[in-house]
């Protein structure tokens, strides 16, 4: 493996070990005592914890990581998004002098993982389990070496021709302890449209097909060997099926049953605009945990979760209208049905007995935050936590808030941090780490656990409910009046790309460019009132002139949509235009449409 390392004097490894010494010597079985834990962060690295939590930085700036794992002597191991040329694509953090910082900072791994979407580490059974997009690898944990130098074992590989440009490939791992391994194998598609004519997102109104061929190799999880190497998908057996994209997965020590975060379908306003308002499809279809058992159907891509209704509904591309329930009652419910596109990341059944007692019963989850709530504010962020009694999950319940670093998020670039890995230490410290910047916090409980209860509930409560990447949006009062990049994209894709190309360079012949275009960098109304009501005759761009047909669009593009478009193209292939407004276009559709 490639190895590079800066390590500080050999001094510190003595001052680590004689610190950890110290933590075994004050350790006690009171109630109220914590172990001897490092000093915490002014500010808790930003973090806002419930009273009792406090929160260091163990390092701030690793780049783009994904998911973490910690060792049982607490050495810290991080996936990054990508690994090219053989630079390696994971991290190792080891604290040497006890102060929870990181010291040594390794970056190895024999690799390639292009994706960008590749999930991390996992460590069971001794081993460190590491997932690119197209496989799943596992290094021999050595006591004492920070860097395994066993051999690296390929496990799984995915041999889909097209895996590599699948949307949904991560490939978390999860273990049963009884020599299974189980990985999910993403969809294809949003949402079981035709990929071969209108791509991943399909187009407006479009239907799914039926049945969904992705229903046979993807869109499930499968159940493999632990241990066995060379592995494919037909060799594991197909475990759960109707599951879109999991990011997180693991299996639940308290009912000894798999777990899943599961993310939903998007772009309901979009492809259905006559069927979902844009606050329905900010705000649906529901992100979900759920409770995998042998044989379970989710029903994607035939219902989807409304969290609002309580229920499986249809799907829109397969006939529903956003209440038929139909055949969605044949599939199973999600055991907790989150807010739409909050993105779930992670999820962590604590062990420990640092925390107070209370969060051994229930299931942290990180939430990444979305990227389509447009026009309403994006939303996520946070780690939140669900508790669970009897088999019945609670109300979830912020744990920890403060990545976004705003209280509005109206892009996503917006957001300062974006939670994404969770791992627990072995003195029961949460680690959470995040995607943009690659900071790790460590979330310590210096309080008194048996005071702990609901004055400090409410108390995080007050302090977060409010934010508008949190609360449910008021529909209409909380729309900030913005075009969509994305849904731009896809409209752009669907109506314009065919005469005016997906690089905006137009066909050389009757249908200009958009790209340096003086018609789409100057005035608004101008380019507003084309789109709405078509182009006929010969027009000059650049310095050439075109006679091409452009047809109106007055009547199959809402207000929104068409801000979305013009704003997509003003700020693609070098154009540097400012954004257009959806109330912008209503006033320019009342002076230019008849």
């Amino acid at each position: 493996m490639k190895k590079t390392q800066s390590i500080r004097k050999g001094f510190r490894e003595i001052l680590r070990y004689a610190f950890l010494f110290a933590i075994v010597l004050s350790s006690s079985s009171c109630e109220n005592s914590s172990p001897l834990l490092p000093p915490s962060d002014i500010d808790q690295g930003g973090l806002i914890l419930p009273k009792g939590f406090e929160a260091l930085t163990v390092i701030d700036s690793l780049g783009p990581t994904r998911h973490i794992a910690v060792n049982s002597n607490g050495d810290i191991y991080a996936k990054y998004r990508f690994s090219k040329d053989k630079e390696g694509g994971t991290v190792a953090l080891r604290d040497l002098d006890g102060d929870g910082k990181a010291d040594s900072i390794v970056r190895f791994g024999d690799y390639e993982d292009v994706g960008g979407s590749a999930v991390g580490v996992t460590i069971h059974n001794g081993y460190l389990y590491t997932s690119t997009v197209t496989q799943v690898l596992r290094n021999k944990l050595i006591p004492g070496e920070l860097i395994p130098s066993s051999r690296t074992e390929v496990i799984l590989t995915d041999t889909h021709p097209n895996v590599a440009r699948n949307w949904h490939t991560t490939k978390p791992a999860a273990f049963d302890g009884r020599g299974n391994m189980f990985v999910p194998f993403g969809s294809p598609s949003d949402a079981g449209q035709d990929i071969a004519l209108y791509g991943p997102t399909g187009i407006p109104g479009g239907k799914g097909l039926d049945p969904s061929p992705e229903r046979e190799m993807n869109a499930g999880i499968w159940r493999f060997d632990a241990n066995r190497e060379g592995q494919v998908q037909t060799d594991g057996e197909k475990y759960a099926t109707g599951l879109r994209s999991i990011v997180g997965m693991t299996w639940s020590p308290l009912d000894d049953h798999l777990y899943a975060v599961v993310n939903g379908i998007d772009n309901f306003h979009t492809l259905y605009p006559k069927l979902y308002t844009s606050w329905q499809a900010a705000v649906l279809p529901s992100e979900t945990l759920v409770r995998v058992t042998k044989g379970a159907d989710f029903g994607w891509p035939y219902a989807y979760y409304d969290q609002l209704q309580g229920k499986n509904v249809l799907a829109p591309g397969y006939g529903g209208d956003g209440n038929i329930v139909g055949r969605a009652a044949d599939f199973d419910d999600p055991f907790v049905g989150f807010p739409g596109h909050w993105a779930p990341m992670e999820l962590l059944f604590y062990q420990g007995d640092q925390f107070p007692a209370r969060y051994k019963e229930g299931v942290f989850v990180a939430f990444h935050g979305s990227t389509d709530r447009s026009p309403y504010p994006q939303a996520g962020y946070i780690v939140c936590f669900v508790p669970l009694s009897n088999g019945v999950a609670g109300e979830w319940e912020v744990f920890a808030d403060g990545f976004a670093g705003v209280d509005t998020v109206e892009n996503t670039a917006d957001a300062i941090y974006r939670p994404m890995g969770l791992a627990e230490g072995p003195d029961g410290s949460l680690y959470i780490s995040e995607s943009n910047k690659g900071k790790i916090w460590r979330v310590m409980f210096k309080g008194k656990k048996d005071a702990f209860g609901d004055e400090e509930l409410k108390e995080m409560e007050r302090m977060t409910a409010h934010k508008t990447y949190i609360k449910t949006p008021v529909e209409g009062i909380d729309n900030l009046d913005k075009g969509s990049l994305l849904e731009g994209g896809i409209l752009y894709n669907t109506y314009c790309a065919t005469c005016h190309q997906r690089n905006g360079e137009g066909d050389k012949n009757r249908f200009p460019p958009l790209a340096q275009s003086e018609r789409v960098l100057g005035e608004v109304e101008p380019l507003v009132a084309s789109i709405l009501n078509g182009i006929q005759g010969e027009i000059t761009v650049r310095g050439k002139t075109y006679n091409g047909y452009m047809p109106p669009h007055a009547n199959i593009l809402d207000d929104h949509a068409v801000a979305s478009i013009t704003t997509y193209i003003r700020s693609r292939w070098g154009n540097k235009a400012s954004a257009v407004t959806p109330s912008e276009v209503t006033k320019i559709r009342a002076k230019v449409v008849l």
